[in-house]
């Protein structure tokens, strides 16, 4: 393993999470659970086949995967996060927070899965009004659908459809994505291309969460 040398949490962090690719591994662990090579190499759009191979074996050397053979008659191998690998969730997700900044422009040939539009609104948005009835909003970006549920102060989201949804979001995934994530208002939104339809009240409902405030500039260490 390639090592940055440093004494330095972040640097081995880095050591062992910084290659290209692997934490797109972790993610695609995360949110499909344990699944074949096959089920990864489709939701990691663009990697060869034989990185792949070599990221999960540095992967499973770092006691981040664990490999196990599916019961019969299926021959094939699954992955899955160990307990340390589960452990990058709180990573990701501050990682994602964190690039939302940098979601308000698809660029051409970017690759949008289903996955990655369920998770957000979980990952991303809070119930301000956990008092409220449940209701069920209803996204469709690019032919991808996924469902948010909200209620008693929490935010569950999937892949899917809803019956008889309280609100639909269909438009292009920088407009739903942008507009739940606070980064654009309904307006702008709506100007390149999401429609409303149902109690649009309830995007007042759910709210993005707010980035940590930045902290002070700390006192240099003294040599």
């Amino acid at each position: 393993m390639r090592t940055y040398g440093q004494y330095c949490s972040i640097a081995r962090a880095l050591d062992v999470v910084g290659d290209r690719w692997t934490l797109l591994i972790a993610r695609e662990l995360l949110l499909q659970g344990r699944c074949r090579f096959t089920d990864l190499k489709n939701g990691l759009p663009g990697i060869a086949t034989n990185l792949l191979s070599t990221r999960l074996k540095e992967l499973e050397d770092a006691g981040l995967i664990s490999r196990e053979d599916a019961p019969p008659p299926v021959a094939t191998v699954l992955y899955s996060l160990t307990e340390n690998g589960l452990a990058l969730e709180p990573v990701l997700k501050a990682l994602g927070l964190w690039g939302l900044r940098h979601m308000t422009v698809e660029r051409p040939g970017d690759e949008f899965q289903a996955r990655w539009l369920a998770y957000a609104p979980a990952w991303f948005t809070t119930d301000t009004d956990p008092d409220a009835p449940p209701v069920t909003i209803q996204l469709v970006a690019s032919d991808k659908q996924a469902v948010i549920e909200v209620g008693q102060g929490q935010v569950r989201s999937r892949v899917g459809r809803a019956d008889n949804p309280d609100l639909i979001l269909d438009g292009p995934p920088r407009a739903i994505l942008g507009l739940l994530a606070g980064v654009i208002d309904i307006d702008l939104a709506t100007s390149i291309g999401l429609t409303v339809h149902g109690r649009r009240d309830l995007l007042t409902r759910l709210q993005p969460i707010d980035e940590q405030p930045a902290h002070t500039q700390p006192e240099a260490v003294e040599h």
